[in-house]
Order: C-alpha cells, then sequence, then structure tokens
C-alpha cells in the first residue's frame, strides 16, 4: 500500500495536461489580443494616412475651382491636368483645366466672370493677356500669390471617324442650311490656366517696346502667316 499523500502516476499526468491547456489558453488570449491592437493601429493609421497621400496628391487650386458658383450647363465635363512642383523645385506648378459648357461663349463667359469675382479674384489689366491674338473672350485674373487665365470660345467640332476612318472636318458647303450645321455643334469650350505669381512672367517688370527707346522692338509684331512669304528658290 502507498502512502496516502502520494497520488497516483494518473493523477499527476493529468494535473500537468490541465496546466498546459491553462497555459496554451493564456498564450492565445495575449496572441488575440496583440493581434487586435496592431489591427486597431493599422486601420487608425491608414485613414489618416490616406486622407493625407489624397490631399498631397489633389492640388488645392482644384477645390477652390470646384467651389466657384457656376450653373450645371456651365461645367458639363471637366479635364484637369497638373504640372511642375508644388514647392517650385525647378518648375512652379501649372494647373490647367478645360471645361465643356453647354451654352454659347457670351454666357458661359459672363458665369465664370461672375463667379471669380464672388470667389475673391479680381481682374488683371496686364500686356499680353493673351500672349498671342485668340478668337473668343480671354481675360486675366489675380487673387493672393496666384494669377489666373480665362479662355471662352466656340468649341472645335470634329465629326467621329466613320469604319475606322480618320475624322475628317468638313468643306463649308454655301449651299447647306446654316442653322443645321450650328444644331451639330453647339456650346462652348472654357480653359483655366492657374500659375504661382512669382512664376508668372507677367507680374515682373516688362521691357518697353518704343523704338526710340530701345532701338529694337524686343516683341516685334508678327504677321498672321507664321510661315510669312516665301522666297523662291534660284532655278
Amino acid at each position: 500500500m502507498r502512502p496516502a499523500d502520494q497520488g497516483s502516476p494518473g493523477d499527476a499526468d493529468a494535473a500537468g495536461a490541465r496546466s498546459e491547456a491553462r497555459r496554451e489558453s493564456r498564450e492565445r488570449r495575449r496572441l488575440r489580443a496583440a493581434v487586435l491592437a496592431l489591427v486597431s493601429v493599422v486601420l487608425l493609421g491608414a485613414v489618416p494616412l490616406f486622407f493625407g497621400i489624397r490631399t498631397l496628391s489633389r492640388d488645392p487650386v482644384f477645390d477652390n475651382l470646384d467651389k466657384l458658383d457656376v450653373p450645371g450647363w456651365a461645367a458639363a465635363k471637366t479635364v484637369d491636368d497638373v504640372s511642375g512642383s508644388r514647392w517650385c523645385l525647378l518648375d512652379c506648378r501649372l494647373r490647367e483645366r478645360t471645361v465643356t459648357s453647354e451654352k454659347a461663349p457670351e454666357e458661359t463667359a459672363k458665369a465664370y466672370e461672375d463667379a471669380l469675382r464672388q470667389d475673391g479674384w479680381q481682374p488683371w489689366k496686364v500686356s499680353r493677356c493673351p500672349e498671342q491674338e485668340t478668337k473668343g473672350s480671354y481675360t486675366c485674373w489675380r487673387r493672393d500669390e496666384l494669377t489666373l487665365d480665362l479662355w471662352v470660345r466656340e468649341p472645335t467640332c470634329v465629326p467621329p471617324p466613320v469604319d475606322g476612318e480618320p475624322a475628317v472636318v468638313p468643306s463649308v458647303d454655301p449651299s447647306a442650311d446654316p442653322s443645321a450645321a450650328a444644331t451639330e455643334c453647339t456650346g462652348s469650350l472654357v480653359s483655366v490656366k492657374v500659375r504661382n505669381a512669382i512664376d508668372d512672367e507677367r507680374t515682373r517688370p516688362q521691357p518697353t517696346t518704343d523704338p526710340s527707346l530701345t532701338g529694337e522692338d524686343p516683341f516685334p509684331t508678327v504677321s498672321g502667316d507664321p510661315l510669312g512669304e516665301l522666297t523662291p528658290s534660284p532655278s
């Protein structure tokens, strides 16, 4: 007979198994807690990181242009393009927006000019606005450290390609009904160009164009024909 205070080997094995089970259970709980903490940290950090990256990638100038109080018909389709560095490394940032309007250029230009004034933009009367003669309405604006060029004109309408052939601009047929042609190409096209004022050459002192003072016009007038008159070669 074994002493009463000594348990059987089976009891010792059972106690060891229970102790091992409790230890494994504690380890699993600690692992679950660590995983939950890691997931919480990732989620809490991912949301600000997402919006931070979105803020850096999205130029705030475009956000301000989105807030312009223009009618829906004046911004039927918008395409944005950006180039250069926001911090003016090598090249300063240039923001360009092209908008399709459903109404005529005159009405569209007035809608955008009114919206710019309401947003704090001031008309900017400066030479080289535009840089060269253009059709339609071309105005320049300034606000704080930015300059803005607004160009509203009739759209360039080209028929879609047929059977894989490239589109060809149709010739004007004098016998065609002009009202029918007008209904095929309506609306207007809006171009907005926003630059940093320090990078806009028009904010700097401009050289005089008086030949009596300079002896030579630094900005000579260019004829309408970019090629000029061709000089026949000797035969």
